[in-house]
């Protein structure tokens, strides 16, 4: 008796993304894998966004569902379209991003494979004329197979992108983004893969990122804050699972997303005032946690000195920040 493929909901959010709706849904309809549904949520777009998807529903009856509703954020997005998925796998994909033709075929194929509940592939930036930005190799070093327990640095070294990975249903019973917050990624996807026994991943740049020019630009503001709350989020959950014991690889989650992850997103941050307010919470985070300088300098990404592994640039930038706060290194020291 042939097995019945295995079923993937991929989930697009869109709001106002007229320009690069098409490329995206055209990427990923065109799929090498079929057995999918792509659940296309309309989160209350004010542009042509509607009628993009009303001509590509019209087109592709049988791989297109469309929704509309009131605009409530990407998780809110996302997690509509978690609740109507029927697929024994879930993907997503960003609307103004798209992804390589085998992406899924490959991810799925390894899922089945290895009996993985979470599939990793890698990330390219590329600019609004396709060319490649940035390579964001996530797991190097790593077997295609990796047993969590035996591997758990992972939990503390990879990005927790969601459009990068797939995702086996069950994972989401009882979990969904959490809503009116940024960084809802950084909230969620840990606690799925502490849920997870095996993950796998391939070195193959599925997913296309793009750096969009009216982002680059753009002013962040004490929204930023929200990484610490995804963090405590974690950091709750991360309590109650097997790996509760396993401090130090909490500790380097707590580095690299609460120190590292957060200096750079406040470099961008325009406002002296809210520069230093925010500099502030970090403070308060790094002391609630004991972290010392030490373990900041010493902080090893997949077995690297991550100081030291940046572009020089980039080092130097982390660097001069804990040099020019003063009651900060006080305080770590």
């Amino acid at each position: 008796m042939t097995q019945v493929p295995s079923k993937i909901s991929i989930i697009i959010p869109v709001y106002n993304v007229e320009q690069y709706l098409a490329k995206c849904l055209d990427s990923v309809i065109r799929q090498t894998y079929q057995n999918i549904e792509i659940l296309v949520v309309n989160d209350g777009s004010k542009d042509n966004s509607a009628q993009i998807i009303a001509d590509y529903v019209r087109k592709y009856p049988d791989k297109i569902k469309s929704f509309n509703k009131e605009n409530g954020g990407l998780s809110d997005a996302r997690n509509f379209g978690v609740d109507r998925a029927t697929g024994d796998y879930i993907g997503f994909v960003d609307s103004d991003d798209y992804i390589n033709p085998s992406m899924y075929e490959e991810m799925i194929e390894l899922a089945e494979r290895h009996d993985a509940e979470m599939v990793i592939c890698n990330i390219q930036k590329v600019d609004q004329q396709g060319r490649i930005i940035q390579k964001l190799t996530q797991v190097p070093h790593m077997p295609e197979k990796i047993d969590l327990e035996k591997n758990f640095s992972v939990f503390s070294d990879i990005s927790y992108f969601a459009c990068n990975k797939l995702f086996r249903t069950e994972l989401f019973n009882g979990k969904r983004f959490k809503r009116n917050v940024h960084f809802e990624d950084i909230q969620l996807i840990p606690q799925l893969l502490l849920m997870c026994k095996t993950i796998a991943q391939t070195q193959n740049f599925h997913y296309q990122y793009l750096e969009r020019s009216d982002s680059i630009t753009k002013t962040h503001t004490e929204k930023g804050l929200d990484i610490f709350k995804a963090i405590e989020d974690v950091e709750g959950f991360f309590s109650k699972t097997a790996y509760a014991v396993r401090v130090k690889e909490l500790k380097n989650f707590q580095i690299f997303e609460g120190v590292y992850s957060f200096i750079a997103y406040l470099a961008f941050v325009k406002d002296d005032d809210v520069f230093y307010r925010m500099s502030e919470n970090l403070e308060q985070f790094i002391s609630k946690r004991d972290i010392k300088l030490k373990n900041i300098l010493n902080y090893n990404r997949f077995g690297k000195n991550y100081l030291l592994s940046l572009p020089l640039k980039k080092s130097i930038f982390y660097l001069l920040f804990f040099a020019r706060q003063k009651k900060l290194i006080r305080k770590l020291m």
